[in-house]
């Protein structure tokens, strides 16, 4: 009875790594991957694109359409001021730091630093691209 355990036990393996494969599979062929689009719109695409749906879907008047317009206008002016603001505190507070670790290291290791906050600041400006 022995002789038997081993044999089944690896069929049984078999069939539920080969249905496990059939299973996905047939979940791929029957509904593949969809295709996303992570190519980013530009913001004078997305304001044309925003501007038409409210239209259609709002019924606008030629009046409403241009002073929506204006509002989007300045909605960006104001958005941009504040990331200008954002962006200076939140460099001001990465000088500090550096400034701070700076302070603490000696002769030999400063060299090593700059070339190490240049080289992650070309990444940083790269992946901001």
């Amino acid at each position: 009875m022995r002789f038997w355990k081993l044999p089944i036990a690896l069929y049984l393996f078999v069939v539920f790594v080969s249905g496990a494969v059939v299973g996905a599979l047939g979940y791929r062929t029957y509904k593949p991957p969809t295709a996303s689009s992570n190519a980013r719109v530009s913001p004078e695409e997305w304001r044309r694109q925003y501007l038409q749906e409210l239209e259609n879907r709002v019924s606008l008047t030629s009046d409403q359409v241009t002073k929506v317009d204006a509002i989007l206008e300045e909605t960006s002016t104001r958005y941009h001021e504040a990331r200008e603001k954002h962006n200076a505190v939140v460099k001001t507070i990465g000088d500090h730091q550096r400034d701070n670790i700076r302070a603490l290291l000696n002769a030999d290791q400063l060299p090593k630093a700059e070339q190490f906050w240049k080289e992650r600041d070309q990444r940083n400006s790269q992946n901001r691209r």
